[in-house]
């Protein structure tokens, strides 16, 4: 997919693909909707799928799958054990990874689970460009600690800067020099920094933390669950590959990488995930847990259909027509955006469009989760779900204080080919009508507070009565129309 200019019309974003297969939606009316959220404890992830009209909380496990997809399911090898289908991911994996060695898991925080259970221990560290929450929490269990060690400009949320994840080579020497190297369990990049808005980190900064871990002899691990839109960002953003293939950009990359893990619920559009090295050390070890955690080594707790989805997702990957169509329109509502004065990351990033919550509720302190507030605001004036990442998605310390975010986002997920044009306009409308009554949205407090990973299960209550009046206002805005 690609801009294509129109003779009467703006340049939009054109699909190149046809849908064949639909789903009904439901847009529930705003009392409903009401109901719903305080129902959920204003937790968009407690929201039951039928109150939702555009579900933009996750790419993860929501991108449409091809026709080629669902052809390969049917011709699965369903066997426990030594499952043909199997041995045809592994292939495909060495064939773009380069990788001789899988390990199949059923998602991708279990990859996390292996990999820190066999290199993380008690005071061990991990630096990485940004952290995302399933990867702290696996390294904190195992008793690491995670450094960051992203560039400042990472953290710059209105900017035009093209690889705002990228590595600050200075910090990340600082941290090994502070520490020493025998306590640096592994250094780990993430392809697509999902919390700080999807941004990628080049081909050239990857090279140089390369040469780092070499010279202290450190592992490099990969989350490449967020690689292809990183590889469509590297062709597009960055002079020396421009004229390179998805694929050489790909097997570049992987030859950097010691460790590549991934969630194919991203990458590869089916459910599952998966482990590659050349190290077959570091292999042997890892195997060892996948019986124990997920299954048999053939199939590592994931369905032999799912299997063989995704072994037809990642050629697919290799498509550029195909990884470009996220970033493609993600860049498209972040213009509308712009367009209308409603705060949004930039430049865009992959996975989702990303609402700047500490600007867009700027009278909200952290203490009151302004993403999260924001996240119930925009599910209450639109049916649309999105995923808070901020404070909310932090852990408290082990004194039980709140650890402020870097940055407070509202993440609006845009699942490859599951969203047509008109959607998307409709969700920058109804937030563009909320930015200009963003004065009535209020803060949100916890009731139900889980000590790990508390954004999934836990639940919140409103500070004040701010949602009536909302919706007393957009009933007053729009009438009956919903």
């Amino acid at each position: 997919m690609s801009r294509i200019k129109f003779f009467h019309e703006e340049d939009l974003p054109l699909e190149m693909h046809k849908v064949r297969i639909v789903q009904k939606l439901n847009l529930a009316p705003i009392e409903r909707r009401l109901q719903a959220i305080n129902e959920a404890g204003n937790n968009t992830f407690l929201l039951r799928n039928r109150d939702i009209f555009l579900d933009m909380l996750t790419d993860s496990g929501v991108n449409a799958m091809s026709d080629q997809q669902l052809a390969a399911m049917m011709v699965a090898d369903d066997s426990y054990a030594g499952s043909e289908s199997f041995f045809k991911l592994a292939a495909k994996v060495e064939e773009i990874f380069g990788k001789k060695y899988f390990i199949p898991a059923h998602q991708g925080r279990a990859c996390e689970n292996i990999i820190s259970q066999v290199f993380v221990t008690k005071g061990s560290i991990v630096p990485m460009n940004y952290h995302f929450t399933t990867t702290k929490a696996h390294i904190t269990l195992n008793g690491g600690t995670v450094e960051e060690v992203v560039i400042d400009e990472a953290l710059v949320l209105n900017s035009t800067h093209p690889f705002k994840g990228n590595v600050d080579i200075d910090k990340l020497r600082a941290v090994i020099q502070k520490n020493g190297a025998k306590k640096i369990a592994f250094v780990r990049l993430e392809a697509g920094t999902n919390l700080i808005g999807g941004q990628p980190f080049s081909l050239e900064n990857m090279r140089e933390v390369r040469k780092v871990c070499d010279e202290f002899g450190l592992l490099l691990v990969l989350d490449a669950s967020l690689l292809a839109d990183n590889l469509y960002f590297i062709k597009v953003r960055e002079e020396q590959c421009k004229h390179w293939s998805i694929r050489e950009i790909t097997r570049a990359i992987a030859d950097l990488s010691d460790i590549i893990y991934f969630s194919a619920r991203k990458l590869g559009c089916a459910r599952g995930g998966g482990i590659c090295t050349n190290n077959q050390a570091a292999f042997e070890k890892m195997r060892e847990l996948v019986p124990l955690y997920e299954g048999f080594l053939t199939y590592g707790g994931m369905s032999i259909r799912e299997i063989e989805a995704i072994t037809v997702g990642l050629e697919e990957t290799m498509d550029e027509e195909m990884i470009n169509q996220g970033p493609e329109f993600i860049a498209f509502m972040v213009e509308e955006f712009q367009k209308k004065g409603v705060p949004v990351v930039t430049p865009p990033g992959g996975l989702g469009c990303h609402l700047n919550a500490m600007e867009f509720v700027e009278h909200l302190p952290q203490t009151q989760y302004p993403a999260g507030a924001l996240a119930s605001a925009v599910y209450l004036i639109s049916g649309v779900r999105g995923m808070e990442r901020g404070t909310l998605s932090e852990q408290r310390d082990e004194n039980g204080e709140e650890c402020f975010a870097d940055v407070e986002l509202l993440r609006l997920a845009l699942p490859r080919r599951v969203f047509t044009l008109s959607q998307i306009k409709y969700t920058v409308d109804r937030i563009a009508w909320l930015y200009e009554n963003r004065h009535l949205i209020g803060g949100l407090t916890f009731v139900e507070e889980p000590k790990i990973l508390r954004f999934f299960c836990g639940r919140l209550a409103t500070t004040s009565d701010w949602q009536n009046k909302l919706v007393a206002q957009f009933r007053k805005d729009f009438g009956d129309n919903l």
